[in-house]
């Protein structure tokens, strides 16, 4: 399935006129963001850890040139930039052309190797579940899952050591918990709320005064660290969780949920919110 970009036009109407603005695309994907944001005329920085993506990357530099800069690396490297931004958007989650690639392993609908990494580095699911005891696989299990019967569910796991998807799936004895079991080992694998949380507390130094940050969510987990940082920054300036000079003030952007046009067009946007600050000064 073609992926189709969330909420595109709620955030193309938030932002505005973009001629001549900078915009950091902190989650390339397919590039669907960043093409909309260089055809409104911005220059486009954006960020991805996923290999796969590099051939929408060559695409678009050799259409637009250098007003385009791609940096592969996990959004959290933003810290490493000494620039300032108009716009800086994230579209989280995981993107339709990575649950649909088999071999990626982030699907129980096609059988393919336990894998679910978004860089292809690093510790893979089934390494994951080889590695940690039963403790603390049941601790993903219940917080990022939701699972009731975490410690069953992971005894049952480390014991049967799954390798493959459909392994993994063929074992959770209760079938409404295999989607969340995939999705909590899926985000423990790639660090997913870690990811957010260290990106978001650098957006402040990141944004030029009036510029407007803008995150796109699909589930509670991700949902929950957003509205908690841009409560710290709009409610309570200087909170130590997200450090912010004290001459520095941000302003809550109204939360909007994809309408009915749009959830007929993308099933996937059910459970899509895009919430954001503006800073002031």
């Amino acid at each position: 399935m073609k992926h189709i970009p969330v909420l595109l036009n709620a955030v193309l109407r938030e932002l505005g006129d973009l001629n001549g603005r900078t915009v950091l695309d902190a989650t390339f994907g397919a590039g669907g963001y960043t093409r909309a944001f260089l055809s409104a005329g911005a220059n486009v920085v954006a960020f991805d850890r996923d290999p796969n993506v590099l051939v929408d990357v060559q695409k678009i530099e050799k259409e637009y040139g250098d007003k385009f800069r791609f940096i592969p690396k996990p959004f959290s490297a933003m810290h490493e930039l000494d620039e300032k931004f108009d716009a800086i958007v994230f579209d989280l989650g995981i993107s339709s052309m990575q649950i649909d690639i088999a071999e990626r392993g982030f699907s129980f609908r096609m059988d393919a190797p336990l894998d679910m990494r978004m860089s292809g580095a690093g510790m893979s699911a089934a390494d994951l579940i080889a590695e940690y005891d039963e403790v603390a696989l049941a601790k993903i299990l219940r917080e990022y899952g939701d699972i009731s019967k975490s410690m069953v569910l992971a005894r049952a796991i480390k014991k049967a050591q799954p390798k493959t998807t459909f392994e993994l799936r063929d074992l959770i004895y209760n079938h409404k918990d295999i989607a969340p079991v995939f999705q909590a080992l899926r985000i423990a694998v790639n660090d997913e709320m870690g990811e957010i949380e260290r990106a978001l507390k650098v957006v402040p130094k990141l944004l030029n005064k009036n510029g407007k940050c803008l995150v796109v969510t699909f589930h509670s987990l991700e949902d929950r660290i957003v509205k908690n940082i841009i409560r710290n920054l709009t409610d309570v300036p200087g909170n130590p969780l997200v450090p912010v000079a004290a001459d520095v003030q941000f302003k809550s952007i109204r939360a909007v949920v994809p309408d009915d046009d749009e959830l007929e067009n993308n099933p996937r946007a059910r459970s899509a919110h895009m919430r954001g600050v503006q800073k002031l000064y």
